[in-house]
C-alpha cells in the first residue's frame, strides 16, 4: 500500500524538461476557505500546514495571487520542515503588491512579479518582473507556466488564493491537486474552488484520487488531473494509512 510520501513522487519524478504544476487548497468539510468576515486562520490543522511546507520544499517556485499577499502578507518560505525556500511568484496584473510585503523584504528567496506588459513595478529593486499580456484583465495560466519554465522554474506550486487555484484548474494547467479538508463545518462564508458552470455531470472533473488521513484530523486528497477529461470512468477512492 502506498505511503504518505508517495504524494510527492509525481513531483520528484516529473520530466525535468517539462513543467509540472501542483496546486493546493485547504478548506472545511463544506468547501469553505473563510467565514463571511474573511477569517481563515486556521481552518486546517498543524499537520496540513506541515504538508504545505513540504510541498514548498519540493518545488522551484510557489505562485500566489496579489490578493493573497494583500490579505495575508505570507512569507511563502519553508519554516516548518527542512528544505530550501522556493522562488516566490506573485501574480499582479495591476501593480497592487504592497512595497512592504514580507516576501519582498525578508531576503529569504528571490521574488518574481507577473505583471502586465508595459507596466512599471515600483518594487523593481526587490523583485524581477515577468511581463505577460492580459486577456480581459486576466493572465493566461499556461503563459505563466511557460514563462516560468523558460526561466528554469519547472516544478511549480500554485498555493493561493482560491481564485488563482481555480483559474489554473479551469485552464487545465494543473497536473496535481492537493486538497486538504479540515474536520470542521463552517456553514457559510467564502467558497473554495469556483469553476465555470457545467450543464451535466458528465462534464464534471473526475480525477483519480488517493486519500491520506493526517494526524491533525485533516484529510489530504491527492488528485491526479492529468488527462482525466479523456477518462470519464471514476476510479474508487483509496484510503491509505495515517500520514506522519
Amino acid at each position: 500500500m502506498p505511503s504518505y510520501e508517495a504524494v510527492f513522487r509525481p513531483i520528484q519524478q516529473s520530466d525535468p524538461g517539462k513543467p509540472f504544476v501542483v496546486a493546493q487548497l485547504g478548506q472545511s468539510m463544506d468547501g469553505r476557505i473563510a467565514t463571511v468576515t474573511g477569517a481563515s486562520r486556521y481552518i486546517n490543522g498543524s499537520a496540513a500546514l506541515d504538508h504545505l511546507h513540504r510541498l514548498r520544499a519540493r518545488v522551484d517556485a510557489v505562485i500566489v495571487g496579489v490578493g493573497t499577499v494583500i490579505a495575508d502578507d505570507p512569507q511563502l518560505t519553508v519554516r516548518r520542515v527542512k528544505g530550501p525556500t522556493p522562488t516566490r511568484v506573485i501574480i499582479d496584473p495591476r501593480g497592487r503588491v504592497p512595497a512592504g510585503a514580507r516576501c519582498l523584504c525578508d531576503g529569504a528567496a528571490p521574488v518574481l512579479i507577473v505583471t502586465a506588459c508595459g507596466r512599471q513595478e515600483p518594487q523593481a529593486a526587490r523583485a524581477a518582473a515577468v511581463p505577460l499580456p492580459l486577456y480581459g484583465g486576466q493572465f493566461d495560466p499556461h503563459q505563466i507556466v511557460a514563462a516560468l519554465a523558460a526561466r528554469g522554474f519547472r516544478r511549480l506550486l500554485v498555493e493561493g488564493g482560491a481564485k488563482t487555484v481555480s483559474s489554473f484548474i479551469a485552464a487545465g494547467a494543473v497536473d496535481r491537486l492537493h486538497l486538504l479538508v479540515a474536520p470542521v463545518i463552517i456553514g457559510s462564508g467564502v467558497s473554495g474552488l469556483n469553476l465555470p458552470p457545467i450543464a451535466t455531470l458528465e462534464e464534471a472533473l473526475r480525477p483519480h484520487m488517493v486519500a491520506h488521513p493526517l494526524p491533525s484530523g485533516d484529510v489530504l486528497f491527492d488528485c491526479d488531473l492529468r488527462g482525466q477529461r479523456a477518462d470519464k470512468s471514476a476510479r474508487p477512492l483509496k484510503v491509505l494509512s495515517q500520514a506522519p
